[in-house]
């Protein structure tokens, strides 16, 4: 099992060396960015100078920069360099945890990452939290209850869920609980006086911030663990060592909690790991609607302004994540099934 894991830690070099290089070859092609967004806001802070700056732009001798300047700031972004070498300048820059400046704030990008981490932790932990709490024991006591009216009731009102966006659902208990009842604020993640409130006041000022976001994020993401659960539930109650086990005198309820419960929860240990990337991601529709300064709506935003020492921060550390998240979802497995074997 070292030596697999070994080389799944090895493994993850490549892996991220090509993810990041595609994603960085990728920002040089891309039309605009902070030279060009530069020389966009001079020109609109030239206003009385508009006619000037058309009448040079028609001779192809203006700009809202000079050649030299242009030159220097191509020299200071790296935008003068072979992509390679830019490459493993900025790599060098990762590897030494220096993610670089941000051409849109002009402030550390780790500094404003940092700062909105908490944020995307909160909202992530907590509605993976509730996602499996729920999805469960509803998969189990669906297997249980197949073709019941429990199981038909709330399988519909699971796809009914799924299938509207959850930014839909964010604007419905949006405009219905904090807008015409006033019962939720209408956004943000804590109150402005919050640093004056005791510590119970503070979690409770969060909790009373973060239901209806909260809503908005777990609605539609019950569906997919409730019904691989209930299906490998299913499989699982109807395999032969149940029946075997049942048959020597077993009770049902244990059968399923000592037999079925643990082998059917291998599918669902598998996708543990893989939302740790998605912990941190968030939503930008969804912060977008309840004004949540998250990761989600810096990533969103950094794309939009071209910002990308931003993009590459949070693309190397989800990409870093979702690596991880793989080898841990080989433990849970390995933790859940003892017959799983790694090979060596």
């Amino acid at each position: 099992m070292t030596a697999y894991f070994t080389r799944r830690l090895l493994l993850m070099i490549p892996t991220f060396l090509g993810i990041t290089l595609m994603v960085f070859t990728i920002t040089r092609f891309v039309p605009g960015g902070p030279i060009e967004r530069m020389i966009t806001q001079m020109q609109m802070m030239q206003g009385d100078q508009m006619e000037t700056t058309r009448d040079a732009d028609e001779s192809g001798s203006g700009a809202a920069l000079s050649d030299e300047q242009r030159a220097d700031l191509e020299e200071y972004y790296g935008f003068d360099k072979p992509i390679i070498v830019s490459y493993l300048t900025w790599l060098g820059k990762v590897v030494r945890l220096d993610l670089g400046m941000s051409t849109r704030f002009n402030e550390p990008v780790w500094d404003l990452i940092k700062s909105r981490i908490p944020i995307s932790l909160t909202y992530g932990l907590t509605s993976m939290l509730i996602i499996y709490l729920v999805t469960i024991p509803l998969g189990i006591f669906k297997a249980i209850k197949h073709n019941s009216a429990f199981d038909n009731i709330s399988s519909s009102i699971i796809f009914v869920t799924y299938a509207i966006p959850g930014y839909i659902i964010g604007l419905g208990v949006l405009v219905l609980f904090a807008f015409h009842w006033e019962v939720f604020p209408l956004g943000g993640f804590i109150s402005e006086d919050f640093d004056d409130f005791s510590r119970l006041e503070q979690l409770k000022d969060v909790i009373w911030h973060g239901v209806l976001p909260m809503v908005a994020y777990v609605a539609g993401s019950f569906a997919g663990g409730t019904f691989l659960m209930k299906n490998v539930m299913m499989d699982n109650l109807a395999a032969d060592y149940i029946r075997t086990a049942m048959a020597k005198g077993l009770d049902f309820k244990k059968a399923v909690v000592r037999h079925a419960l643990r082998n059917s929860l291998v599918p669902i240990a598998t996708g543990i790991g893989h939302s740790i990337s998605v912990i941190l991601s968030g939503s930008f529709l969804i912060e977008t609607i309840f004004n949540i300064d998250g990761m989600g709506l810096l990533g969103y935003e950094s794309i939009l302004q071209r910002d990308y020492p931003v993009v590459l921060g949070i693309l190397a550390i989800s990409s870093t994540l979702f690596l991880i998240g793989n080898i841990l979802s080989d433990i849970a497995v390995a933790l859940v099934d003892p017959r799983v074997q790694f090979g060596k």
